[in-house]
């Protein structure tokens, strides 16, 4: 990391610089969000082996397959905004430790389940644990770094996710390949509970630190519904929401599709080779992207949307080609549209966060997480998997009929794009200015500064 991400301020323009303790947090947030996607994808892994010990000659198999990643999600999205609320209020690094130990045990228990009732149940607890980690992390953040350069510390932190899902893969088909799939979920509950103590040592940000904001007023029912008036937000909702119907669908079925429908390779060697691709373009894309957002910030309008929905149009049409190029050339394909995809992370949630007032950011993730998951990837997976089943097994089916969906997510970031400005401008005085100033209105210059 560079020197903005340090752990002290200078005395001068230290509105502008880290606060203390932000490289140590950043850092601990960063392992635990990669952890976190490795529990989840750990799953996906080894849906081929949780199939035959638990489905065998189930006609509906893969519809059943798809409704795990809908139980995880489930209670995921449902919890995360009770999470968002308490953080709003109480300290956020207890919530996050309770909330990694227990996904943390709840994943081990997803290899002791013994048949495909008890591993729904057990995917549902995962999703409580992480609930109150996934809303919260990006508002400790935020409170570290300024508006300046959170698009890029912000990329770090998600960066995580594609390197996590990587593991999770190969992690699942390592234990795959060596004949028992269930020690891929065992294996990630010691280091889970260990960075899950870590977090109550862990000093509390005050929050909007980092945003130049004086104390704001307690939050009251209209703040919250506030958001719903902030096109930058509910537009960021729904294009992250297309977007994760999408790729959440696909990323869940891709190791079963590779290996079943296009027959190459097995579970091991598929799942290496896709967590490797992940974890590349990943990292780079996702670091990029928020770079990208930064440097362009404040030169064109809307800039963190504008990246987004270029990367979603670019990738699309690598999608469409993987579909029908034959493996294994079709990872070139799979390689470029990740590459294209993962570059809106940063951007998106650093645009989330820059939108809402800090006492209230963190319900603001914790909804956003609701919606995305409840439009997204809580219903892609078992869509695909039904369709796999009422065509015969023809996944390209299920995986044409999401991916489409890119298309809608682009035009809601572009869209997005002309309220993006006004709407960071205004979000630092939602709480602490009067009540009956109009939130999306311009506000006076005294109040507010120039606009954007």
């Amino acid at each position: 990391m560079d020197n903005n991400l340090s752990d002290s301020s200078p005395s001068g323009d230290s509105d502008q610089q880290p606060r203390p303790g932000a490289r140590r947090a950043l850092v601990l947030l960063l392992t635990i969000n990669m952890f976190n996607y490795i529990d989840r994808f750990v799953l996906a892994a080894v849906l081929v082996s949780v199939g035959k010990d638990m489905l065998a000659g189930d006609p509906f198999m893969d519809t059943k397959k798809g409704w795990l990643a809908t139980a995880f999600l489930f209670s995921y999205m449902i919890v995360s905004p009770l999470f968002g609320w308490l953080a709003d209020r109480f300290s956020r690094w207890v919530l996050i430790g309770v909330g990694v130990i227990l996904w943390s045990l709840a994943s081990g228990a997803s290899g002791l389940a013994g048949s495909y009732m008890p591993l729904l149940i057990t995917r549902l607890f995962v999703g409580v644990g992480e609930a109150a980690y996934g809303p919260v992390a990006p508002t400790i953040i935020s409170d570290l770094y300024p508006v300046s350069i959170r698009g890029k510390v912000l990329s770090w932190f998600y960066m995580a996710i594609p390197v996590g899902s990587a593991l999770g893969y190969v992690l699942g088909g390592a234990a795959a390949s060596l004949g028992n799939w269930r020690w891929g979920f065992y294996a990630v509950v010691p280091p889970g509970i260990f960075l899950g103590l870590l977090c109550f040592f862990m000093p509390e940000p005050k929050r909007g630190s980092a945003d130049a904001v004086a104390a704001p007023r307690k939050a009251t029912t209209r703040d919250y519904l506030s958001l719903f008036k902030n096109p930058s937000y509910v537009l960021n909702c729904l294009g992250m929401a297309a977007l994760t119907f999408s790729i959440g669908g696909m990323a869940y079925w891709m190791p079963n599709y590779v290996q079943q429908f296009r027959h190459w390779g097995d579970e091991g060697s598929v799942s290496i080779v896709f967590g490797a691709i992940t974890v590349v373009t990943g990292v780079a894309a996702t670091l990029l992207g928020g770079i990208a957002g930064d440097k362009l910030r404040g030169r064109i309008r809307g800039a963190y949307f504008i990246v987004s929905a270029i990367g979603l149009l670019a990738a699309f049409p690598f999608f469409l080609l993987m579909l029908f190029v034959p493996f294994p050339w079709a990872w070139i394909c799979v390689f470029l549209a990740e590459f294209c995809l993962f570059f809106n992370t940063g951007p998106s949630n650093t645009a989330l966060a820059n939108v809402a007032h800090p006492a209230i950011r963190a319900t603001a993730f914790a909804v956003n997480i609701f919606f995305i998951h409840a439009l997204g990837d809580a219903i892609s997976p078992p869509i695909i998997g039904r369709l796999s089943d009422i065509t015969g097994g023809n996944m390209n089916v299920g995986f044409g009929a999401v991916g489409a969906m890119m298309i809608a997510g682009a035009i809601f970031w572009f869209w997005g794009s002309r309220y993006l400005d006004h709407d960071t401008e205004n979000a630092s005085h939602q709480i602490d200015r009067p009540q009956d100033v109009p939130v999306n209105k311009p506000i006076p210059p005294t109040t507010a500064g120039p606009q954007g």
